[in-house]
């Protein structure tokens, strides 16, 4: 199948026809559409991913967006125990739920919205009546296909509670083609999505985000920061006291030099170009990645030595980690340049 791009957006018209093919047949799509159907949706996390969807292999704080990481500190520094202890024991829920998604070719993130949604509970119920995993109300889960009455409901049973938001979040992506605004409209429906864009003249979730209801704008950001915390092995929160304890330490050190740097650079690409070992590079700049990201600057340190080569080859380097980012390659090999000697002066002959 031929899929066309306009603007690095894919052609809407062909994703709702392979969509709403998909919804009707009320199962999982066959086989050859799979590939077809992951291709399309996941251009559906731009506003999220730097390069459309996550690269475990590159630093988390440099694929995600700028707006995202500020906009979920204050939930992280929250919820980030119970979130890490969730890592440890949900793992055969998530590979049930992957499996069932990579079945209609959907994102493997999406999984993530059940543990906003119930903590992976099949018994949580709201105050409203949604229930289950997904916490479907009663009314939509019938229409994706679940029995719910008196003697039987399958919004508890994981598997087929699964199919049936597989559906549900393909028909919220045919209507928003952006899947953080899918999530907020699966709390907060989709006509409160659809009148923050006409309010807001913008279907890009960073601009219209205040004129949704509070409860859907935190959904968001409960989302990608539980995202975060599942995919990214790198320390969560910025550890201040532990960055002044290491920097206690490392003002003994005379032949350092300090610079400030900002931009997309990456802890690694530096190390290599400088011949410096990552731990001890790390030693020097502790949480350097999640600064930039955070923060947008960070105060580089190294040996004098290494910071004559880092000032002569800085936007070399800088390129590298762009390139690195754009691509999603492994480190490039660049040769970096030494800094040049000063030229020394010939003697006169008398």
């Amino acid at each position: 199948m031929l899929i066309c791009f306009t603007d690095t957006t894919i052609e809407e018209s062909l994703e709702d026809s392979l969509i709403n093919e998909v919804i009707k047949a009320k199962s999982a799509p066959q086989q050859e559409k799979i590939q077809s159907l992951s291709q399309l949706t996941k251009y559906g996390f731009k506003n999220l991913f730097t390069a459309f969807n996550y690269n475990p292999a590159l630093p988390y704080a440099n694929q995600v967006n700028p707006n995202a990481e500020l906009y979920m500190q204050d939930y992280l520094n929250r919820h980030k125990k119970s979130l890490m202890s969730m890592k440890n024991w949900a793992t055969p829920y998530f590979n049930l739920i992957d499996n069932i998604f990579s079945e209609y070719g959907l994102p493997k993130e999406l999984k993530y919205l059940a543990v906003i949604e119930s903590s992976l509970q099949t018994g949580a119920t709201s105050w409203v009546g949604a229930a289950g995993p997904w916490q479907f109300m009663p009314g939509t889960a019938r229409i994706y296909g679940l029995k719910v009455s008196r003697t039987a409901d399958e919004r508890r049973d994981y598997f087929k509670s699964t199919h049936a938001a597989a559906h549900f979040l393909l028909k919220l992506y045919s209507d928003f083609h952006d899947w953080l605004l899918v999530i907020a409209a699966y709390n907060g429906g989709e006509e409160r999505v659809k009148t923050a864009i006409r309010k807001s003249g913008s279907k890009d979730f960073w601009r219209l985000q205040y004129y949704l209801p509070e409860e859907s704008r935190n959904h968001v950001k409960k989302f990608i920061a539980t995202h975060y915390v599942m995919e990214n092995n790198a320390i969560v929160i910025i550890d201040e006291t532990k960055i002044k304890n290491t920097e206690i330490k490392l003002a003994a050190d005379e032949n350092l030099e300090k610079q400030m740097i900002s931009g997309k650079f990456i802890g690694k690409v530096i190390a290599k170009n400088l011949s410096i070992d990552l731990p001890e590079f790390n030693k020097y700049n502790p949480q350097l990645d999640e600064q930039l990201s955070l923060i947008g600057s960070y105060e580089l340190k190294l040996p004098k030595e290494k910071m004559k080569i880092f000032v002569a080859n800085k936007y070399l380097i800088l390129n590298e980690c762009i390139e690195l980012l754009l691509n999603d390659n492994e480190t490039p090999v660049t040769t970096t340049v030494k800094p040049e000697q000063p030229a020394t002066k010939k003697k006169r002959k008398s």
